[in-house]
């Protein structure tokens, strides 16, 4: 008996979720992973800058026994996958080792090339940045290039320290060996590129769009809530508050934008109720669609 043939759309379906899962993550994990190489051989290694983690290891074992910095990465990475695989899944697994594959094949192609610049603090900040692209690719995108998170993910779950707390931890102790081993101009320089490249990494993970939580203590609650939407595109949740002084009521406005999208709410209260009263936060996680929606109505006309 033949199998259903898939319709059009149905082929059209598998073929967006295929790039989405797979072709599109790749392509950027393969970018990101060639920029993360070009900064340590080009910027970081000439100069014995270190990175953290288990890159920043294999760096050490490299300097001090001339074995392929590329080899070392992979083979120290080995039972981080597997811890990885255990916790976050085959798709995990599988992009990682690519992302670590191109990563150390391109260590090889960008090592005999001559170093791009001679001046430290110029290696230090962009090699940090670009080093910090890269690898911020690389996690938005669903790879790995370091086992340090994943061990910093467990351990977290049974300590009080947060998954950075203990990462920050273990490059501190990374740090202070390469400051035994190279000198203690080695470890500041390192440690400031740590700083400079996970900076970096959390704009490019998350993005520019960012979520940012807001809240509008208001007498003009409808008329603001319904400028954010027809100019930004976005709801508000209205709650009903007091005022414990002047005891009168106050409308309280809830909603959710990017970071990009924070001069423009600023301007609608400003204009709207100069007397209204904001608050901004960071949002680390938006379960749900509500965040953005294709075109705002100001946009549609």
């Amino acid at each position: 008996m033949n199998a259903k043939k898939a319709t059009p759309k149905e082929q059209q379906l598998n073929f967006n979720y295929i790039f989405k899962q797979w072709i599109a993550p790749l392509f950027f994990i393969t970018v990101g992973a060639v920029i993360a190489a070009f900064a340590l051989e080009e910027f970081l290694v000439p100069f014995t800058i270190l990175d953290g983690g288990v890159v920043g290891i294999s760096m050490i074992i490299s300097q001090l026994s001339g074995l392929p910095l590329g080899a070392l990465t992979i083979i120290l990475n080995v039972p981080f996958m597997f811890i990885g695989y255990k916790r976050l899944g085959i798709r995990f697994l599988i992009k990682a080792i690519y992302a670590m594959v191109v990563f150390s094949s391109f260590l090889g192609v960008f090592e005999d090339m001559k170093a791009v610049t001679e001046q430290e603090i110029l290696v230090v900040v962009f090699g940090g940045l670009l080093l910090g692209v890269g690898v911020g690719l690389i996690l938005r995108h669903g790879g790995c290039l370091d086992g340090t998170e994943i061990v910093a993910m467990l351990l977290s779950q049974h300590t009080e320290f947060s998954v950075g707390q203990i990462v920050l931890f273990f490059n501190i102790i990374i740090y202070g060996v390469a400051g035994l081993l190279f000198g203690p101009d080695r470890a500041l320089y390192s440690l400031l590129t740590y700083f400079i490249t996970s900076k970096i990494i959390d704009i490019v993970e998350n993005g520019m769009e960012q979520g940012k939580s807001v809240m509008i203590i208001t007498d003009h609650g409808k008329d603001i809530a319904d400028k954010i939407y027809s100019q930004l595109g976005r709801t508000c949740t209205q709650m009903e508050g007091k005022g414990m002084v002047s005891n009168g009521k106050k409308t309280v406005l809830y909603c959710v934008i990017t970071r990009v999208e924070v001069p423009a709410i600023k301007k609608i209260i400003n204009d709207a109720d100069v007397s209204a009263f904001m608050t901004i936060s960071d949002v680390s996680e938006i379960v749900g669609n509500h965040i953005k929606r294709r075109k705002s109505p100001a946009q549609k006309k």
